[in-house]
């Protein structure tokens, strides 16, 4: 039994391996929060170590688990002792256990829903035969037991016990039985986790299996449910970087030593220089220009920049923004309108911009000399411009020279690429022969964009 500080200090390692800040005071915080509440309930356990470890809400989604997997409900399987491998498969067994899971359900019992839980991977999860191959499926599980298919029965013992009729209530009932079946289905995942971490070891599952916080996840990878947590931190983030971002203004805005003028004032104090002088630069926030491929997966990645630079718009002296799969077109009026709906922009570029010919393939050759022909006005001296994109071609001419014009009349030209660096110029990409241009940077997630944001922006 791993001894009580230990499973501390592997939570607080195991957290901070998914990206959540902690540090000693917290980590002392949790100690004595575990003084003050014992280990009798479990539930008080996990509420008031999250109070001392965490800083914002959506943090649970990692914490739970990974509290799971550290303060388990118990160690071995369902009746305490090592686990084993029980015949899985039969029949009846199924049955009964899902007729308990129905009774369960109806009367919301936690407890032996946790119950069944364990005994659903006991006998349903196991896989393997070797001590080295042996492990624990939460999907195997479900696939075999299958609750999701109870929903009709649970609800009709339900009726059976009350007077109450009516679309409305059928409804929230109905709502409601899903809701106790996807917490069964929840508890399936947890019991396999904990399973295999006793196997395997606790930290390496909490590092590997555990989901990560949204803003770790590569955009690549990124579905519907990560991607709304992102838009929703669009404005947290942009306050941060905004604080950065004047902050190196603040500092820049000193300048160089003035040798003259502190030459001149040294005479007062016999030649020594002890207050030098400082040129002072007048404060010039920079143009920004963003030209950004929507097209499929990478949509993910140039919608959340765009709506972070909007959201950063007066840190910018102008904000120009162009979309292109293969056409180019200038998005800057739709990305503005429409900050109430940051979850349909991509509809909104698509449907009302010219982003496509006459197929609905990337072409970044196309793009870029359409933009260098069309829009190089937007480009100046004053100009930084991102490009934002995978820069796959589909096997088409990379047009480098417009790359390279682009380039030339631009400040600084920035590349920002959402695959991993050990994929750029494999099939159709273009990545390195665009990156002997311009700087390319590797971009996958949304901690990399802003520490990237953060150190190109001019100042």
């Amino acid at each position: 039994m791993t001894a009580l500080p230990d499973r501390v200090t592997g939570l607080v390692h195991a957290l901070r391996s998914h990206g959540i800040r902690i540090g000693t005071g917290e980590t002392v915080d949790a100690a004595a929060a575990l003084r003050a509440l014992g280990l009798a309930d479990r539930e008080r356990v996990r509420e008031g170590l999250a109070a001392a470890l965490l800083h914002q809400e959506s943090q649970r989604v990692v914490f739970d688990p990974v509290f799971d997997l550290f303060f388990p409900l118990g160690v071995g399987g369902p009746d305490g002792s090592d686990t084993h491998r029980a015949p899985a498969g039969r029949g009846s067994d199924r049955d009964a256990l899902r007729d308990r899971l129905v009774e369960a359900l109806v009367a919301d019992d936690a407890a032996l829903m946790g119950q069944l839980a364990a005994e659903a991977v006991d006998g349903f999860g196991g896989y393997g035969s070797s001590s080295g191959s042996d492990g624990w499926s939460s999907q195997q599980t479900l696939d075999r037991v299958r609750p999701e298919t109870l929903l009709a029965r649970v609800l009709a013992a339900i009726r059976a016990g009350s007077a109450d009729e009516g679309a409305f209530t059928e409804r929230l009932e109905a709502d409601e039985i899903r809701r106790r079946i996807e917490g069964f289905r929840e508890r399936v995942r947890t019991e396999a986790r904990r399973r295999v971490a006793e196997r395997r070891g606790t930290e390496d599952i909490a590092r590997r299996i555990v989901a990560t916080t949204a803003e770790r996840v590569d955009f690549l990878l990124a579905g519907r449910a990560h991607l709304d947590e992102l838009r929703r931190a669009v404005h947290p983030l942009a306050r941060k970087l905004a604080t950065r971002l004047a902050a190196r203004r603040r500092r820049a805005a000193h300048g160089t030593i003035d040798l003259r003028r502190t030459l001149r004032g040294s005479l007062s104090t016999g030649g020594v220089p002890m207050r030098p002088v400082l040129r002072r630069r007048r404060p010039a926030r920079p143009e920004l220009v963003l030209l950004c491929d929507v097209s499929g997966s990478v949509a993910g990645f140039a919608n959340f920049t765009m709506l972070l630079v909007q959201a950063l718009h007066d840190q910018f002296s102008k904000v120009r923004v162009f979309a292109f799969v293969n056409r180019v077109d200038e998005v800057t009026g739709l990305l503005s309108h429409g900050a109430a709906d940051p979850a349909g922009l991509g509809g909104r570029i698509l449907g009302e911009a010219t982003v496509t010919g006459w197929h609905g393939s990337s072409d970044y050759g196309t793009s870029l000399g359409e933009f260098a022909e069309r829009y190089l006005d937007a480009v100046g001296p004053r100009s930084t411009v991102f490009v934002l994109g995978d820069a796959r071609t589909n096997m088409s001419d990379p047009n480098l020279p417009a790359l390279r014009h682009i380039a030339e009349r631009a400040r600084q030209v920035y590349w920002l690429n959402p695959e991993q660096r050990a994929q750029w110029s494999t099939g159709d990409s273009a990545a390195y022969a665009y990156a002997e241009l311009v700087e390319m940077h590797e971009c996958r997630n949304a901690l990399q964009l802003s520490a990237l944001i953060a150190r190109l922006l001019p100042v």
